[in-house]
């Protein structure tokens, strides 16, 4: 759920974003500008609250929020082979690392770090930042694609497995082990997704025509969704809901669609007791005989519901999220615009506009709001991504019930991977004062 490098935009270069990427559990919306990067709470639709803006580090390409916690990882041009870690809340850097190359991508869950160059990925221990592995020599991936599941108890990883053809590897980031690799597409992939569990991964090639959803870990083609035939497109972005029913994809077109993923029966389906069924029974056995593109076409779904932009050529990311309790589709812009959609989870249809917002404001600032009701922040980095928070556990399963409202709050001990991690210990972590680091020569490589 993330883009980097700004397309023009409206009013001039300087008025487009360089890069956007929602928060794990989309309640959070991070922006990059020219002059520095910006934080936005998604708890509202009317109103889009500015929660952190910074203007210390221009020229930033990458900005990753972990969760709704006061940690930051940002990448700029000035710097593009460093990776600098904040905690936004208290204005410090927690620590630096520079890689042997350009950074072209960052994803974080609660228990890992990966950090994408083009030929190469290193996967760190995000609660102390100690390099695990050094995933080496994999085929060039010039826009450093790469997904991994915010799921901390799997913390898969996909990459490309090759420059020609749809090939994903899958990687375990907890065990440190090659999975499997899927053949996804015959044409170079173009966009990877998990779910929420890490039991789904989405996939889109260059053509933009076919999207593909596979079962993890075992890699088995689960659905197909036909985006069009008409023309081939450039997939910006793959998003599933956070309950998994539902998958939306963007690209540089003026439509975004939203594919339903009906539920799959594990028992053996009911005998058809009509003519039209025996018939659709055939068809269905006759698609494993048919040539590829025969059968594709008859195992394909269209879409359950799309949403019409107002501009074609922008770079866009979409997500699903419940906000206020109502699912809404949020597509962000490089031209600087957040646009917010209603989605009918019934009937679906066209998703409709009903709120935009401009990303390039200084916005609606509620950071010192809440200052004296919040507790005593936390002292050490460890602590910030360990320390048990007072807010209540949401109750709608993979939704967060804040949106992320609370401002850099810090992640609940619960929400935390099990394993050799003792929460109240200060001294199995201890404060991190630097921990800058060359990653060029460290690490046991795959």
């Amino acid at each position: 759920m993330e883009a980097e490098g700004a397309d023009g935009a409206p009013g001039g270069a300087e008025a487009a974003l360089s890069c956007f990427s929602f928060n794990q559990d989309c309640t959070s919306l991070a922006v990059g500008t020219k002059a520095g990067y910006k934080l936005f709470s998604l708890s509202s639709v009317e109103q889009l609250d500015h929660v952190h803006g910074s203007n210390d580090t221009p020229d930033v390409y990458i900005v990753e929020r972990l969760f709704s916690s006061s940690l930051v990882v940002v990448v700029s041009h000035a710097k593009p082979r460093q990776m600098n870690v904040y905690h936004f809340k208290k204005g410090t850097e927690i620590c630096n690392y520079s890689y042997s190359g350009n950074i072209l991508s960052i994803r974080l869950n609660r228990q890992r770090l990966l950090v994408c160059l083009e030929e190469s990925i290193y996967i760190h221990n995000i609660k102390d930042m100690k390099l695990l592995k050094t995933i080496l020599d994999i085929p060039a991936n010039p826009t450093g694609l790469c997904a991994l599941s915010i799921n901390h108890s799997n913390s898969y990883v996909a990459y490309p497995g090759s420059l020609t053809t749809g090939e994903i590897v899958l990687y375990d980031g907890h065990s440190l082990k090659a999975v499997c690799t899927i053949a996804a597409h015959e044409g170079t992939l173009a966009a990877i997704a998990f779910n929420s569990s890490g039991s789904r991964l989405a996939s889109a090639s260059e053509k933009g025509t076919v999207i593909r959803v596979f079962s993890v870990p075992d890699g088995q083609k689960l659905y197909e969704f036909r985006r069009g035939v008409k023309r081939y497109v450039t997939i910006s972005s793959l998003a599933f809901s956070m309950d998994s029913q539902f998958l939306c994809a963007s690209s540089n077109t003026e439509t975004v669609h939203i594919f339903k993923l009906e539920h799959l029966a594990n028992s053996r389906p009911e005998e058809p007791s009509t003519w039209t069924g025996y018939v659709g029974k055939m068809f269905l056995a006759a698609s494993n005989y048919l040539p590829t593109q025969v059968s594709d076409m008859m195992n394909q779904d269209r879409a359950f519901a799309t949403g019409r932009l107002g501009f074609s050529g922008h770079r866009n990311i979409c997500t699903l999220a419940t906000i206020q309790k109502l699912p809404r589709l949020l597509v962000a812009s490089s031209s600087g615009h957040l646009y917010v959609y209603n989605l009918d989870p019934q009937d679906g249809g066209d998703c409709v506009l009903i709120k935009t917002h401009s990303l390039l404001g200084s916005g609606t600032s509620e950071e010192n709001k809440e200052n004296d009701l919040r507790p005593p922040l936390p002292q050490s980095y460890a602590a910030t991504v360990a320390r048990p928070s007072a807010s209540a556990a949401s109750t709608v399963p993979g939704y967060s019930e804040d949106g992320g409202a609370l401002r850099g709050e810090v992640i609940p001990e619960h929400e935390f991977a099990t394993g050799p991690v003792c929460l109240d210990d200060e001294n199995e972590f201890p404060p991190i004062t630097s921990c800058r680091g060359d990653q060029q020569d460290k690490a046991a490589p795959s």
